[in-house]
């Protein structure tokens, strides 16, 4: 108190304004830690104890407000966090640990806010020196408690990894205290928090679980603290598939359990040797929640046998504990909690259980799971009629055919007597006055076997039928209802009254004796409505039946306590309220509501051929779908194919324009006529060239006779002027030529055709003539003259015959034009004709989209008038985006 009270503000400025002395800084941390800290160090006398305790809690608490009434102090000191100098760090880990203890919420919200505080804080987790690492768990252990956003923060700093990796370097479950600090703070950060363990899931941690429950085949010797983390490792396992949780997250962590293989691992412990009952009980309620509504789970579990000889399902190894009455009572009630998670939402596995209850499948060498549950619900331990009965009301849970089935049950109650009816052996366990009434007298065995009636002929009017054909039931219910009992009596009355309101609610009245009118008639005056709508509330009332409806398991401080089961309050919730309405309606108004239930009846008939038709039309949009999806694949591959169709066509072109710009240069010197693309496709155009080719044959026809009348004046030239051959050199001359060139060198000839043909008649006329008639010339000059001549001749036959071949060139040339134009212009028809086919089938694919949505819309216009909720796509589209901003805020 007094260094407290005058000390605390020297000692804050010291750390305000000394921060370079580290020595300095210690004391005053290791000093406020002293002021504040609750811990007594020294043993004191137990008279002084407590005051001595109650008075430190005060002034630590006192001195704590006092300095963080700055929240400057909190981010000073989480600062000096940051130094790595051991007399420094140590103690302000240990004075913000004080702090947290004393004012957890008010520091929790200051370090909150501080600028990268809960990160400083995780840099403790790496630090190479064991006690600040040790010391820092602890402090992580204070400032995660209760606190959702920092535990958050902490996981997202990778604490998982952080402490996981300790946890396998101090040696996992044989570790030591360490190990158990790691494991305290991870349930700090996972329970309760739902995105914590999202993220250890997401994270793979959960496979990292598995090598903690590699125990070995000798497990004789454990050690406290082996125990301690042992069972801190179950209760993480239990966090993580919790009831309570969301079903999807749940069910993702249970298959995720069973595909790396812990499920089988625990199962393993399950049925070990030498596993200290602790350890085992913890061990059956994690497997049982493992397995929870887990089809995959369940289904695994009863394939698993106990390493017995010869081997038995660990189902049926589990049931012989709970129905021994020496086994230690927690152990009982994790096992029965066990069977409940085993058949929860498993009617495969209910109707495995009804089974072996069955006359056809009894097998009487060995011990199945229904001779055991039998044989609990008759012996003289109540816990066990109790258990038993609770376990045979979960094999008949929400599932009527195993209802039906179990009537089929018979039972040998001593030699020389007929077989009994299991349900009818259940009811003279009730009624029947004799040394098995005195044995199940007990509130605990009654309310057990009350509680399975309840269970087995709720929505069942056959096992209606079967109860009330035993004449003796009804009267043993009404005069137990009506008469004035104790505290513990009136319970047992309020079941009756539960049983026999169930018997009213779930009549067929099939039997004249017992209609539904009959029996309220009964209560009417033997009863009275009032007190048995009170007896029915009195239940609800009760303390223990509040407690079970808590949670699923079954924990009870101690046997006498266990009298309700939590599947057992929720049909006794859904019961209540329509029983006494049941009771109170008059026979006119039973008669409305059978109209109205027929007509509901007959309406849910109509809705489920609506619910076929649309389930059916659902299936057609799905095919229609399906055809349009593979119709616009084809689209696609079409459109692909015009595209490469185009792309063809396309090279075509610039082949064209090529061959164009060349043969334009190659013609470079030919007339306009020549400029004609003799590679063309246009019809225009191989018609002109058609036309001169024409005009051509005719000229040659013409020229031809010129020719042959030019070969004979040459044949007369010779033989007059005994010409001699010589050899006419002509020059090569290009094979495209332009065709009106050609037309002019034809007249050319023809002219100097002419020209000859006027030289030979002036030869001629010489020669006729003679010397007489002229002077003769010298023999010299008439030589000459003949040679001269021989020469132009032999020079004319040259040119005609390269005439010949040219224009033999061009025909050639003309004939390939033409050939190549046909060819092109085929393939363009081709194209052409594909392209139109396929903006066909386009047209197709478009109507029938349109035919398809005309019809899913008038599809969702009659799902509208049968009063179905239907959105729209573009509904849906809002919605979707809007959650996807809500997920990026």
């Amino acid at each position: 108190m007094e260094v407290g009270t005058q000390a605390m503000d020297h000692l804050i400025n010291i750390l305000q304004t000394d921060r370079s002395d580290s020595e300095i800084l210690g004391y005053a941390l290791d000093t406020l830690y002293n002021v504040i800290s609750n811990d007594e160090e020294e043993e004191q006398d137990e008279s002084e104890d407590e005051n001595a305790q109650k008075q430190a809690d005060d002034l630590g608490t006192q001195f704590t407000e006092t300095f963080i009434q700055d929240p400057e102090h909190i981010t000073l000191l989480l600062t000096m966090l940051e130094e790595f100098d051991f007399h420094v760090r140590w103690p302000g880990v240990k004075l913000l640990t004080a702090l947290l203890k004393n004012q957890g919420v008010q520091v929790q919200g200051i370090i909150l806010v501080s600028p990268m505080g809960v990160s400083r804080l995780m840099d403790l987790l790496a630090d190479s020196r064991e006690v600040i690492r040790n010391d820092g768990l602890l402090l992580l252990q204070q400032l995660t408690k209760g606190n959702a956003a920092i535990q958050k923060i902490v996981a997202f700093e990778n604490a998982f990894e952080r402490l996981l990796d300790i946890i396998t370097e101090e040696g996992s479950s044989d570790g030591g205290i360490v190990v158990e600090d790691c494991l305290l703070l991870l349930l700090n950060l996972l329970k309760n928090n739902s995105s914590n363990q999202n993220f250890f899931k997401e994270g793979s941690y959960i496979q990292r679980m598995k090598p903690w429950f590699e125990v070995g085949d000798d497990n004789s010797g454990w050690s406290a603290q082996k125990v301690t983390n042992l069972h801190l490792m179950l209760q993480l396992v239990r966090v993580m598939v919790s009831p309570v949780n969301s079903p999807g997250a749940t069910a993702s962590c249970q298959k995720c359990m069973y595909q790396c293989g812990l499920l089988q691992q625990l199962c393993t412990i399950l049925m070990a040797t030498g596993v200290p009952a602790d350890i085992l009980t913890e061990t059956i309620n994690t497997v049982s929640e493992v397995i929870r509504g887990s089809q995959v789970n369940q289904d695994y579990f009863a394939s698993v046998n106990a390493p017995s000889n010869p081997p038995r399902p660990a189902i049926v190894v589990l049931l012989m504990s709970m129905v021994n009455e020496r086994q230690p009572f927690v152990l009982r009630c994790a096992v029965l909690y066990c069977f409940q998670c085993f058949l929860f939402k498993n009617q495969k596995g209910q109707g495995e259980i009804v089974a072996t209850l069955l006359p056809s499948t009894i097998d009487a060498n060995s011990i199945s799971a229904g001779q055991l549950l039998c044989g609990g619900l008759f012996s003289a331990d109540s816990l066990s009629n109790w258990c038993a009965a609770v376990a045979l009301a979960h094999t008949l849970q929400d599932n009527l055919t195993q209802k039906e089935q179990l009537l089929r049950v018979q039972l040998a109650t001593s030699l020389g007597k007929p077989p009994v009816s299991l349900l009818q052996q259940c009811t003279n366990i009730l009624s029947q006055g004799d040394k098995i009434v005195r044995r199940g007298s007990k509130v605990q065995t009654r309310v057990g076997l009350l509680m399975l009636l309840c269970t087995w002929i709720s929505n069942c009017p056959i096992a209606v039928t079967h109860f009330l054909h035993n004449q003796e039931n009804v009267p043993f219910l009404t005069a137990q209802i009506s008469e004035n009992l104790g505290e513990d009596e009136r319970l047992v009355q309020g079941l009756c009254a539960l049983l026999l309101g169930i018997c009213i609610y779930y009549n067929d009245n099939s039997l004249e004796n017992y209609t539904k009118e009959k029996l309220k008639q009964l209560i009417e005056k033997r009863i009275g409505k009032e007190n048995f709508v009170e007896k029915l509330g009195f239940i609800t009332k009760h303390e223990l039946y509040s407690r079970a409806a808590l949670k699923p398991q079954p924990i009870f401080p101690s046997p006498e306590q266990m009298l309700f089961d939590h599947e057992f309050t929720r049909l006794l919730k859904e019961l209540e309220g329509l029983i006494t309405k049941a009771v109170h309606k008059s026979s006119e108004e039973e008669k409305k509501e059978e109209e109205v239930k027929k007509t509901l009846e007959q309406h849910d008939n109509i809705v489920t051929q609506y619910k076929e038709l649309i389930r059916e039309q659902d299936a057609q949009i799905q095919e229609l779908k399906e055809k349009v999806s593979s119709m616009t694949t084809q689209t696609e591959q079409l459109q692909a194919t015009v595209s490469q169709q185009q792309s063809q066509i396309q090279q075509h072109k610039d082949q064209y324009n090529i061959l164009k710009l060349k043969l334009g240069k190659e013609n470079q010197s030919q007339s306009s006529q020549g400029d004609t693309q003799l590679n063309g496709l246009q019809t225009e155009e191989l018609s002109q060239l058609r036309e001169e080719l024409e005009e051509l044959r005719r000229q040659q026809t013409l020229l031809q006779t010129q020719l042959s009348e030019k070969d004979a004046l040459i044949d007369s030239l010779k033989s007059a002027a005994k010409a001699a051959e010589c050899p006419a050199g002509s020059d090569n001359t290009e094979l495209l030529q332009e065709l009106e060139a050609l037309k002019n060198q034809v007249q050319t000839h023809l002219a100097e055709i002419g020209l000859l043909k006027a030289e030979r008649q002036e030869l001629l006329r010489r020669a006729e003539a003679g010397p007489s008639d002229t002077a003769p010339p010298s023999d010299g000059s008439s030589d000459a003259a003949k040679a001269e001549l021989e020469n132009r001749l032999a020079a004319q036959t040259a040119e005609m015959e390269q005439l010949k071949e040219s224009r033999s060139g061009l025909e050639q040339q003309l004939a390939a034009a033409t050939s190549t134009a046909a060819i092109l212009q085929t393939e363009k028809a081709k194209l052409q004709t594909e392209v139109q086919e396929s903006k066909k089938e386009q047209d197709d694919l478009l109507m029938l989209l349109a035919d398809q949505d005309q019809k899913i819309h008038s599809l969702k216009q009659r799902l509208k008038d049968l009063g179905e909720t239907v959105e729209d796509e573009d509904d849906l589209r809002d919605q979707t985006s809007d959650e996807d901003d809500e997920d990026e805020d």
